[in-house]
């Protein structure tokens, strides 16, 4: 198994190395670098080329959310996974403009931590539970003045894609279930995103979230 390259941004050295000694139990998970504010990280970036930067957002120099708009400006192949003690909708949204991968807060368990990690490295969206909820209020405030998408546009296929990529599945695993090839996977995924009029994968997921597709759970 390829490791997943990470690297480690955070202002406090206390923090990475709790995070170093979480991630040496892990022989899928690699720390290749560290960084201590968004400017060292973008140049940390360039320089080493890992799969995952875990972001904190708050931090001096430069903060998580402009260090996330220049990394995926210039290394859009790069997942970035916000790791913060701020779990209000204004920080959250604006990662997500900036191009995060996904949202966890410091008080997640350990595990929940690495399966982020894991999931954002193969180009999946990670939502923590409390953070998909504020997904939902932002729809609830959207609809009261837009008119949802209408999904009679889509096929029956086109329907079992989205649900099975709002269930967190895989290209491959969809392929896999539905009995079809990965290429057709990514024509019917570019069909949905066309017709429902979504231009990322976190738009989708919003979109999945409001018509019920993903269930929201507890944090435990």
């Amino acid at each position: 198994m390829t490791p997943v390259n990470l690297l480690l941004v955070d202002d406090h050295e206390i923090v990475r190395a709790g995070l170093r000694m979480l991630f040496s139990a892990e022989p899928d998970v690699r720390i290749v670098g560290e960084a201590a504010s968004g400017r060292e990280a973008i140049e940390q970036v360039a320089k080493l080329a890992p799969d995952v930067v875990l972001m904190d957002v708050a931090m001096p120099d430069m903060n998580g959310i402009e260090a996330t708009k220049r990394i995926k400006e210039t290394s859009p192949q790069v997942a970035v996974l916000a790791l913060t003690m701020h779990e209000d909708e204004e920080y959250f949204f604006e990662m997500l403009s900036a191009g995060a991968s996904g949202y966890v807060p410091k008080r997640a368990a350990p595990d929940d931590l690495l399966s982020a990690i894991r999931v954002v490295s193969h180009g999946e969206v990670f939502i923590y539970p409390s953070m998909a909820r504020l997904l939902v209020k932002d729809f609830l405030r959207r609809a009261e003045d837009t008119t949802p998408p209408d999904t009679e546009l889509l096929t029956p296929r086109e329907h079992e894609v989205l649900a099975c990529i709002a269930d967190g599945q895989t290209n491959r695993e969809i392929a896999e279930q539905l009995v079809i090839s990965v290429k057709t996977v990514d024509r019917h995924r570019e069909n949905i995103m066309r017709k429902l009029n979504l231009h990322n994968r976190v738009e989708l997921v919003r979109y999945a979230i409001e018509k019920g597709l993903i269930p929201i759970g507890s944090d435990g």
